[in-house]
């Protein structure tokens, strides 16, 4: 009886330890559990629930980046027999509109895909389009500008588009915007129109004209309210502002309407824009761009002493140094003021240049006119007739990616 009572005070004592072990191991349990979910701060930089898709870290290697020291933007057009074909073909890409698909639409060479940019003094990285989805994963990347601009967005969506699976993609269209979605990686390429950048009243994603251009130069407010937020916004504009020497706008009073100079008109939008740039931009989260002007290729005599007809017909780019009447030079001086005066820090991308040499490459007779292909007569008036603004895909606006692409991977931190 003694030695009963004895163990039962002794399992007694043993009782409160045993139940403050319990309680230690569950709250370090519940602990452990609360590490593993999603939504906590340690699991976002350590670790991952189990059953869920794990996202692979992003690491840039220093070959991947560009040096400082080396300017891209110059450099040669060499014939690519090396690095194989282009990131992606007409046929393999479905979200090309008629107007850049010029094999398609019965050009009869294919010389213009198989040029390959080559900077100077150093290699761009290699286009990688699971790099640059995971770079882009939970962010937005918008193109604004014009139908040149529209064209470096469809590239972009065709050379990252192959990689996805089917029904984890889409393309929609929600005027003045295109939106291709990328479910898996919650991320989305987007495209909107705004040919002056500020307002005007060709902003119709359809509807528009070039010929009677009436442009706001200190109203931007409708199309920011789309742009606010944008994790990478990559800004255009230019052809549309090069109809006339002179141009119909506003500024101030909205039915004072006055004919400045280009130039002048020019710059006075650029302000407005920044303005905005330094009132709605979060440096800290959301990174711009500027691309340089897309010259065109309208008077072959610049390359070709002599002659008097355009690039239809081209078949290789120009050789030796070379700058078309095309280029606005002021332009140029406009903008380069503009980003210097600044506070928020915008990548200034100078494709001008580059794309000079690429006489071969426009849509010429292969393309639309109205929204129609052109017709056999009018294919047979190239002089009339013969788009040297806008690019065939795949083609120069591929190159330009490829650029952004580089530009991206040289700002992006590893996080180990």
């Amino acid at each position: 009886m003694t030695k009963q009572v004895s163990l039962d005070r002794r399992l007694q004592s043993l009782f409160p330890v045993a139940l403050a072990s319990l309680l230690v191991l569950g709250t370090t349990r519940l602990f452990l559990d609360t590490l593993k979910s999603n939504h906590s701060f340690v699991f976002q930089l350590y670790g991952r629930q189990r059953g869920k898709a794990e996202r692979p870290a992003v690491i840039v290697s220093p070959e991947d980046r560009i040096d400082e020291s080396c300017n891209v933007f110059e450099g040669n057009w060499v014939w690519n027999n090396e690095s194989g074909p282009p990131h992606y073909t007409e046929e393999s890409c479905p979200y090309l509109v008629k107007q850049v698909t010029c094999q398609k639409n019965g050009r009869p060479d294919s010389y213009y895909k198989n040029w390959r940019w080559q900077p100077n003094d150093c290699n761009l990285p290699r286009f990688d389009a699971l790099k640059l989805l995971q770079i882009l994963r939970g962010k937005r990347l918008m193109f604004v500008g014009d139908s040149v601009q529209r064209g470096q967005f469809e590239s972009m969506v065709c050379m990252v588009q192959s990689i996805l699976r089917q029904g984890k993609k889409s393309l929609q269209r929600v005027p003045p915007r295109k939106i291709f979605k990328i479910k898996e990686f919650d991320a989305s390429i987007e495209y909107y129109w705004a040919p002056f950048i500020v307002e005007s009243i060709s902003d119709h994603a359809t509807k528009h004209t070039v010929l009677k251009r009436l442009v706001k130069l200190d109203s931007i407010a409708k199309h920011g309210k789309h742009w606010e937020g944008v994790d990478i916004l990559v800004f255009e504009s230019y052809v549309w502002w090069m109809h006339k020497p002179t141009i119909n706008a506003t500024y101030g009073a909205p039915n004072d309407v006055q004919e400045y100079n280009v130039t002048t008109a020019y710059k006075l939008a650029l302000q407005t824009w920044a303005e905005w740039l330094e009132s709605s931009i979060n440096p800290e989260r959301q990174k711009v761009f500027f691309m340089s002007m897309s010259p065109t290729h309208l008077w072959s005599w610049e390359w070709r002493p002599g002659s008097d007809e355009n690039c239809y017909n081209e078949s290789y780019p120009i050789q030796g140094s070379y700058w078309g009447t095309g280029s606005n030079t002021k332009i140029m001086d406009i903008i380069d003021d503009t980003l210097q005066d600044l506070k928020v820090k915008v990548t200034f991308l100078n494709i001008t240049q580059l794309s000079e040499y690429r006489k071969d490459a426009h849509t010429s007779v292969y393309g639309e006119r109205k929204g129609k292909l052109l017709t056999k007569e009018q294919r047979s008036d190239p002089k009339n007739f013969a788009d040297c603004i806008h690019w065939c895909l795949p083609g120069v606006p591929d190159t330009w990616n490829e650029i952004l692409y580089a530009h991206l991977l040289k700002g992006h931190q590893n996080f180990l």
